[in-house]
């Protein structure tokens, strides 16, 4: 093993251009189809208690797409009420089976939040299984569909064909829920067209094939997530469902990845900088890893350097972008040393997206070193925001560069400049939302629940040192704020520090100095 000090240059896997083959696909599931014809036997999905073929696969997916559209019309929302498993994957493309599309509910959400977000989809069906039903009327007050009976009916191929003849590749396929500034979730609408199209491109540039291993990590309502599991059906891998509680018991993680010889691990960089930071790889190193594609941060270099320590020969991709985008928009393979104290460039667009920065006057910045918001367009820009036209309307704009034609582009709210190779480099955001733990997260959330607590007079967040502090004037204790905010917040939104002060430093147009609140 090299050295730690050691520098070595690294060359990506992929020297000559890649070309992208016309896709005529419409829908996911043709993914699945075409694996199924080729590796029927093979595992395809994967976690600590089950396994399921690609054979198997088909035929559960196919039982629950006949239950769930002979109770629902095609365009419904599908709440999947489910532990991160092959069940939930199986209802996922039930869903879509059905004319439907899908939105993963973590369990381990607040109530209130996940009923804000099953308000936003209104919708009735919920899948859950027996084990979960009781948990989802409490939860809810309606009745769910439980997945053991959705997954006996007998499939109905006339029923599901003609459900398949009707659709469109723009029509919905997921919707995942972000941190919105008003209290209520957003949740984004991505169709097939744009996730065909992203999958497509991501595993040939990052030579992605049958024989890989994916070790999962990601939530199912992560957007992470998506590149895992359409990965593996599109290519034939297997997917390996690694369990949210190794994440706190590395010894535990690394023998899962080691004994299930997983090669291609497509996670956030907290996960990543986790291992590194409990000195996981003293304990044991997964050597069959060949891939790691990290997202969702900024990755500390240190412990990219010890990742490539323990991997040598593996391939390292810092990948960038918004669950607004599908994914990413832009990729920058690790193709040498950094010292500890430089900065990981976002790199290069992606085939067929167009990333580009505008400046405040909305022009065109080309030059290497000047700021700018990093906006997107192309097909993988999402639908907009489900039932939020205004906030749709925000985010999703004409190209102000374009006063030819409609051309929708995504303003990231990421500010970055280009670099003098012209590679992007990220600098920060231009408002109030950041990454943490993986999540995007609207601080103004997190302000909002902390207003409303009683015992506050005022409230107000930062982001610092990668950790969020949440600053209040009253009188309760900063651990009962804390055990209050649990109670409508995920514990990823939960301030890291609370800091009571006496007052609220105001600036002279009487809002709260949130500069005079860094400086403390």
């Amino acid at each position: 093993m090299a050295g730690r000090n050691a520098k070595r240059m690294r060359v990506p896997r992929h020297h000559t251009p890649v070309t992208f083959p016309v896709q005529n696909m419409k829908n996911v599931l043709e993914y699945l189809e075409q694996s199924i014809s080729r590796c029927p036997e093979k595992t395809a999905f994967a976690d600590l208690e089950t396994a399921v073929t690609y054979s198997e696969l088909g035929g559960h997916v196919r039982s629950i797409g006949t239950a769930l559209a002979k109770r629902v019309a095609p365009g419904t929302p599908v709440a999947v009420f489910l532990p991160k498993s092959v069940r939930a994957v199986e209802v996922f493309f039930g869903a879509v089976e059905a004319g439907c599309f899908y939105s993963m509910l973590d369990l381990k959400q607040p109530e209130s939040r996940l009923q804000k977000i099953l308000e936003t989809l209104d919708t009735d069906v919920i899948v859950t299984s027996a084990e979960h039903a009781g948990a989802a009327r409490e939860a809810f007050q309606k009745e769910p569909l439980i997945y053991e009976d959705l997954v006996a009916a007998e499939p109905d191929e006339t029923l599901l064909g003609s459900i398949r003849a009707q659709h469109i590749d723009t029509a919905p396929l997921y919707v995942n829920f972000t941190s919105g500034s008003t209290g209520t979730p957003k949740g984004v609408v991505v169709c097939h067209r744009s996730v065909i199209d992203f999958i497509d491109i991501f595993t040939e540039l990052f030579g992605i094939t049958g024989d890989d291993i994916l070790g999962n990590q990601a939530p199912f309502d992560f957007d992470v997530s998506v590149k895992d599991i359409y990965s593996t059906i599109k290519t034939g891998a297997t997917m390996q469902i690694i369990p949210p509680k190794f994440f706190s018991i590395p010894t535990d993680l690394l023998d899962f990845l080691a004994d299930r010889e997983v090669t291609t691990l497509i996670w956030a960089v907290s996960a990543l900088t986790l291992v590194t930071r409990l000195h996981g790889f003293e304990y044991r190193i997964p050597e069959k890893v060949r891939r790691v594609i990290f997202s969702g941060e900024v990755m500390p270099v240190k412990h990219l350097n010890l990742w490539m320590e323990a991997l040598p020969n593996a391939e390292f991709v810092n990948v960038y972008g918004p669950t607004e985008i599908t994914c990413n928009c832009t990729y920058y393979i690790v193709d040498r040393h950094f010292e500890n104290d430089e900065s990981l460039p976002i790199g290069k667009p992606f085939p067929n997206e167009r990333v580009f920065l505008l400046n405040e006057e909305n022009a065109l910045i080309t030059e290497p070193g000047v700021e700018g918001e990093l906006c997107v367009a192309g097909t993988a820009l999402a639908l907009g925001y489900y039932r939020n036209p205004g906030a749709t309307a925000a985010a999703f704009t004409q190209n102000p560069l374009n006063e030819a034609y409609p051309e929708l582009i995504y303003r990231t709210g990421d500010l970055a400049v280009y670099l003098e190779d012209g590679s992007l480099s990220y600098t920060g955001r231009k408002d109030f939302q950041i990454k943490h733990m993986g999540h995007r997260i609207e601080l103004g959330e997190i302000e909002q629940a902390m207003n409303a607590v009683p015992e506050i007079g005022a409230a107000c967040c930062l982001f610092m040192k990668n950790k969020i502090r949440g600053y209040y004037t009253g009188a309760i204790e900063k651990k009962d704020l804390s055990a209050k905010l649990k109670q409508s917040l995920p514990d990823y939104m939960v301030p890291n520090v609370f800091v009571r002060l006496e007052e609220m430093p105001l600036n002279k147009n009487g809002k709260i100095d949130r500069k005079a609140l860094a400086e403390r």
